[in-house]
């Protein structure tokens, strides 16, 4: 009988790699560099060798594991298992992931965006365990979230469900995004606009004890956010800003879905209540009554295993 499966979490600096058994418990992990700059050929047998390295480590082998699941930070078709673009690791174009591992080891492959991979595993293990109706965003370098609708992932026509980074926030102008146009959600509220606005804060003169922080005057989401539970005025202010400009975007979505919870996570919301509060009152002020008192906004529970949890859950979802 199997009893495991293997999740993998794809990313620009390091690939994680965990045998999960069916309740969702790391027996065992590693991580390897990606080593993006060698190409996707480089980074191919990279994920090759670490499965090898996890299976000689486990004394597991493919009678034992159920599945082999992918979670990646770019677009995914999943019904074909194909990695059609992942924009921070180049090469990575139209790359038929799925059939080369399944080729290489004969275990069932699945592959699906790295965020929805930690909706599915907060969903089953996390903050959303026993919920039907979530969103789970992460608010890093970008914004992006896996949607639970009636218990099932919602993958869209194209496989691209979810950019909620890219809802409009203004209908002219606005900061410009990383994808081109202006005005986006994560162009608003996201690691990047957290540095612009400490950055104004210093430039008009502001004292912030994140400036003491910086080493060589260079300025992090992580360092503002430390500040700010340290007790700095600023940075507090920063936070509840990025929090009412975060929970006004996530208004429409309510408003449109429904959830019964959204679950925030990534390296900015490390901050805590200090972003979360704001968050929940905005919505609160701003969401319609009967969707606004169904929805909570707690933080994410599984922290950097969500997305090899939920990758090892792909072959059931």
């Amino acid at each position: 009988m199997k009893k495991y499966r293997i999740g993998v979490d794809i990313g620009g600096t390091n690939i994680k790699i965990a045998l999960v058994d069916f309740e969702g418990k790391i027996i065992y992990s590693n991580t390897t560099p990606t080593r993006a700059e060698m190409g996707y050929e480089a980074g191919v047998n990279n994920i090759k060798q670490a499965i090898k390295d996890l299976m000689n480590e486990t004394s597991a082998d493919k009678n034992s594991i159920e599945a082999i699941g992918f979670g990646l930070p770019g677009q995914i078709d999943y019904k074909e298992g194909l990695v059609k673009n992942l924009p921070n690791i180049p090469g990575w174009v139209n790359i038929p992931l799925a059939k080369i591992i399944e080729d290489e080891f004969s275990i069932p492959t699945r592959l699906d965006n790295d965020v929805r991979c930690a909706a599915l595993g907060e969903l089953n293990f996390g903050a959303g365990k026993g919920c039907e109706n979530l969103i789970c965003i992460t608010v890093g370098t970008g914004i992006g979230s896996g949607i639970v609708l009636n218990g099932k992932l919602v993958r869209g026509a194209s496989n691209a469900a979810g950019e909620i980074g890219h809802i409009k926030m203004s209908m002219e102008g606005g900061p410009l995004c990383g994808c081109g146009d202006y005005g986006c959600f994560e162009a608003y509220a996201s690691g990047p606009s957290i540095v612009t606005m400490a950055r104004e804060y210093i430039s008009g003169g502001k004292s912030a004890k994140y400036k003491e922080m910086a080493t060589d005057g260079i300025i992090t989401p992580y360092i503002v956010a430390q500040a700010a539970l340290q007790g700095d005025a600023v940075s507090i202010q920063i936070f509840k800003q990025m929090g009412k400009i975060i929970g006004l975007g996530l208004t429409s979505v309510i408003n449109l879905l429904n959830p019964e919870k959204i679950i925030i996570g990534g390296g900015v919301a490390d901050a805590g209540e200090i972003l979360l509060e704001p968050i929940r009152k905005t919505i609160q002020d701003r969401a319609m009554p009967i969707q606004a008192s169904a929805v909570k906004v707690v933080p994410a529970q599984l922290a950097n295993t969500a997305g090899v949890i939920g990758a090892s859950l792909l072959i059931n979802s």
